[in-house]
């Protein structure tokens, strides 16, 4: 699996509708979805999978260089359900198909039924007519991050969580990482952001921007629960190698304030069956790591406060030849992720001769 800043030949999105997860009928919503893809698509070609309700409202609200495709999904995660994209020795498209079960499954999922999410990778993958390796193991695209070097970083909270793969244990599960990713060496921190309803994807905790070094979603309040995972996170980091048997360096990158539901918020959406909580007072998991990095740029997201700057200067040093864009994402966060959550790069293949 290539790194993320690695050339791509695109990235993928799905259009958001369900009114039990993002407000209002989901249209705050489309329109923030509408400014990532729009943003994306400067830098590379952008495919959004819509359902068949939805096709032409997203189509007149997309600009006309977004590729739209019809495709039935039960919410709008590209990262999760989406096919992890793969380069084999002779430079083809290849994917992983991980099996999905909203995070959770009949046990903690927030959501049933979750089978059209489950068949959006295979049919991302004969789009592409590329082949699809269906996965043993539950490993949604947010739970892992990669350096294209043969790293692979995760949480032990959600590769190892019972409502996922049970009784599964790291040996187990590294060997899956390794065998669908080709990767060589597995770094496990422990927990994710306190109160991430995926329940501790690494992409909203830590990530890598190149080979050897990871930026870390950090938090300097001992009040908050965040200042413990931080801290973890880093020693874990610091005692770790990575696949070239390299140290690791951790770069801090600042956490936004805590931000809540507000009452209009929690109003907006309507109340059913699900495992997910939308009430006014709950704490959102909020992180300036769940950027996604496009052909030239980093698409980050912005929610309004102080320290989004703070977060663009840390983009910036990190990546001096691409082009910052920061884009208003709190709608996104109320829905219970983020940027990188919403999007899925395809690597651009190449032949070896």
């Amino acid at each position: 699996m290539p790194a993320e800043w690695e050339p791509h030949a695109g990235c993928w999105m799905i259009w958001p509708e369900r009114s039990d997860n993002w407000r209002l009928g989901a249209k705050p919503a489309q329109a923030a979805f509408a400014g990532v893809a729009s943003a994306i698509a400067r830098f590379e070609p952008v495919t959004m999978m819509v359902s068949a309700r939805q096709y032409a409202n997203a189509r007149r609200l997309l600009p006309d260089s977004v590729r739209v495709v019809e495709v039935s999904t039960n919410d709008a995660w590209a990262r999760d359900v989406g096919a992890s994209f793969l380069v084999n020795g002779e430079g083809e498209l290849r994917g992983v198909d991980w099996p999905f079960n909203a995070w959770g499954g009949l046990q903690n999922g927030l959501y049933f039924p979750w089978d059209l999410d489950d068949a959006v990778a295979s049919k991302m993958l004969q789009l592409e007519r590329a082949v699809g390796y269906r996965a043993p193991k539950i490993v949604e695209g947010g739970a892992i991050h990669v350096d294209g070097e043969g790293t692979v970083l995760v949480t032990e909270a959600c590769l190892l969580a019972e409502d996922r793969n049970p009784a599964a244990t790291r040996q187990e599960m590294e060997r899956v990482l390794k065998d669908y990713l080709g990767a060589s060496h597995v770094v496990w921190l422990a927990d994710g952001v306190p109160g991430d309803e995926t329940g501790g994807h690494i992409d909203n905790l830590a990530c890598f921007v190149k080979p050897g070094v990871v930026l870390l979603s950090w938090c300097d309040d001992p009040a908050d629960p965040h200042y413990a995972v931080s801290r973890e996170a880093e020693a874990r980091l610091l005692g770790a190698r990575d696949a070239k048997g390299k140290a690791i360096a951790v770069e801090r990158m600042p956490m936004p304030a805590p931000m809540f539901f507000t009452d209009e918020e929690a109003a907006g959406i309507d109340a059913v069956a699900s495992g997910m909580e939308r009430s006014n007072g709950m704490r959102l998991a909020a992180s300036y790591v769940n950027f996604y990095i496009a052909n030239g740029a980093v698409i980050a997201p912005s929610f309004g406060v102080p320290t989004d700057e703070a977060a663009r200067a840390v983009l910036a040093r990190h990546f001096p030849d691409r082009e910052i864009v920061m884009v208003p994402a709190r709608e996104i966060l109320l829905g219970g992720g983020n940027i990188h959550c919403i999007t899925q790069q395809q690597p651009g293949v190449y032949f070896i001769r």
